[in-house]
């Protein structure tokens, strides 16, 4: 359990996620997510990094639980800033960064994929923000990178999710595979990218992400102002309340 990295190839580093049991990470789990991807780009033999998961899906977002069990801002202020680390993490990682996505990625999810390089996902994976019906606001910034801007306004007031064939017509995932041949896709093209000279891939990485329309960071953090102000007004609290007696009853 946790967060996880190995070298199955050379040049290759894979980061895995592993929180059970459905990988909605608690603060130190962004954290610590961030820390990983961050060593793996700054280690000169890597040239490549895959991002993936254990479990029945990619991400969840955050611990909502972590969130209610907090008598002060601790929590959410926390989820809030490890968030922005591990996107940040994803963003300026030294070198391309693959995601392997299978089964839901939400919320948080779509953070850490929206600010990767690519993304290749498996055919049962499905893409959503679900902020609105948690109480929470933000990362409108990384779906309006996989989505067309009014598909994604529209997403996104309705909570709805997006299949991985959904987002490759749009042109943001790469290749959608059955799940049983995810890794090897996303092994397959972080091996064609890690044939590249090294110094160059970083200096292309830095190159692009230097020509970005959007400041990713600064628009993510003007979205968690809004995210803070509903925490304050106690409006997100009672949604909150409200999306964790709904899941008490479904599961009874």
């Amino acid at each position: 359990m946790g967060v996880s990295t190995s070298v199955p190839d050379e040049g290759v580093a894979v980061v895995t996620v592993d929180f059970p049991p459905v990988n909605a990470l608690p603060v130190q789990g962004w954290y610590d997510l961030a820390a990983a991807v961050r060593a793996a780009g700054a280690d000169p033999k890597v040239r490549c990094v895959v991002l993936t998961a254990e479990g029945r899906g990619f991400n969840a977002g955050v611990d909502i639980k972590e969130i209610q069990r907090a008598t002060g801002p601790e929590a959410i202020l926390g989820a809030n800033h490890g968030c922005a680390e591990a996107f940040s993490a994803v963003y300026a990682c030294e070198v391309p960064v693959v995601a392997a996505v299978h089964g839901f990625c939400l919320g948080g999810g779509i953070g850490l994929v929206g600010n990767a390089d690519a993304i290749v996902a498996s055919d049962d994976a499905t893409f959503g923000l679900p902020e609105l019906d948690r109480g929470a606001l933000g990362a409108a910034t990384h779906l309006a990178r996989l989505v067309p801007q009014h598909l994604m306004r529209a997403l996104y007031y309705t909570s709805r999710t997006v299949t991985a064939d959904e987002l490759h017509r749009h042109g943001s995932v790469w290749r959608v595979v059955p799940r049983a041949g995810l890794r090897e896709a996303a092994l397959g093209l972080a091996r064609e990218i890690a044939a590249k000279d090294g110094r160059l891939l970083r200096l292309a990485k830095a190159a692009i992400n230097g020509i970005d329309p959007v400041d990713v960071r600064r628009s993510y953090r003007f979205e968690q102002g809004f995210t803070f102000e509903a925490n304050l007004s106690g409006v997100a609290d009672r949604v909150r309340d409200t999306f964790g007696h709904e899941k008490r009853e479904e599961q009874s």
